[in-house]
């Protein structure tokens, strides 16, 4: 199936990776739209890296996007403030096709982080600052319909075993060790946001995880049904961190079909 792609970006004159690409079908069928944040520790990885997978959600009828955001000289928090950005653009765009409904948020790895804050915290709430390299957000702030994400980073608070270089990537990127700065690396663990008014969240875990334990997922799953919300989760089997950046293997076909059908669900 065909679709029209586009680039945007979100200052003049251009900061580099504050953009993101949107691929948009010939006939938009579905409700919602997909924003789609991409992994990489913090300071990797590229918005191109889930054009495969926006393509087939385009073959399924979704208006989707992929952001980029700053990945040297700058903080989790200011990556936020890029993430924020690129979804009030895409904001901006829906409603110029008409398109009002709500937008379902995905992330690996370090895009499920970012993608979780979004999700979870109101801009502004974990510290960040949201006219960030000038930007005035366009609309007032919309919270997303849902959250899936995949190999998820649901802390920064240090735990028993964690892998070291997960964790040297964390310091890194808060900018502070945590020794000095505890208070902001809770701030930056989606897992104490969670509330009564949290979306559905469904998280797709691989069997060979090894930076993010299942006992952090069983921590957020508690979190979640405590608050009384929506969690629901999947392991697919043989596979490994950050797995889901395309639609050809057995498990990659299963989590977009678990995607698929988790999104038909929402109201």
């Amino acid at each position: 199936m065909s679709y029209s792609f586009e680039t945007i970006y979100f200052d003049s004159p251009i900061i580099q990776n504050r953009c993101m690409d949107i691929f948009t079908p010939p006939e938009i069928t579905k409700k919602k739209a997909i924003f789609i944040v991409h992994g990489g520790g913090w300071t990797g990885g590229s918005k191109s890296g889930y054009h495969q997978i926006m393509q087939a959600l385009c073959n399924e009828g979704f208006v989707c996007a992929s952001v980029d955001y700053r990945l040297s000289g700058v903080t989790a928090l200011e990556q936020l403030a890029d993430c924020r950005h690129g979804y009030d653009c895409f904001v901006s765009h829906l409603k110029k096709q008409g398109h009002k409904t709500g937008i379902v948020c995905h992330g690996s790895s370090a895009g499920a982080h970012l993608a979780a804050l979004m999700v979870l915290v109101q801009p502004g709430g974990c510290g960040e600052n949201v006219s960030a390299c000038g930007y005035t957000m366009q609309n007032d702030w919309i919270t997303p319909s849902a959250l899936i994400v995949q190999a998820f980073p649901l802390t920064f608070e240090i735990w028993d075993d964690v892998f070291p270089p997960i964790w040297q990537a964390m310091c890194a990127i808060t900018g502070s060790p945590y020794e000095k700065k505890s208070d902001l690396y809770r701030l930056l663990s989606p897992i104490h946001h969670v509330s009564c008014k949290t979306p559905p969240v469904f998280n797709m875990i691989a069997e060979f995880e090894h930076m993010f334990p299942d006992e952090l997922n069983e921590q957020f799953k508690l979190k979640m049904r405590t608050a009384g919300c929506r969690y629901e989760s999947r392991i697919y089997t043989k596979a490994e961190h950050g797995f889901f950046y395309d639609v050809t293997r057995r498990q990659q076909k299963e989590a977009f079909q678990d995607m698929l059908k988790f999104i038909d669900s929402l109201t």
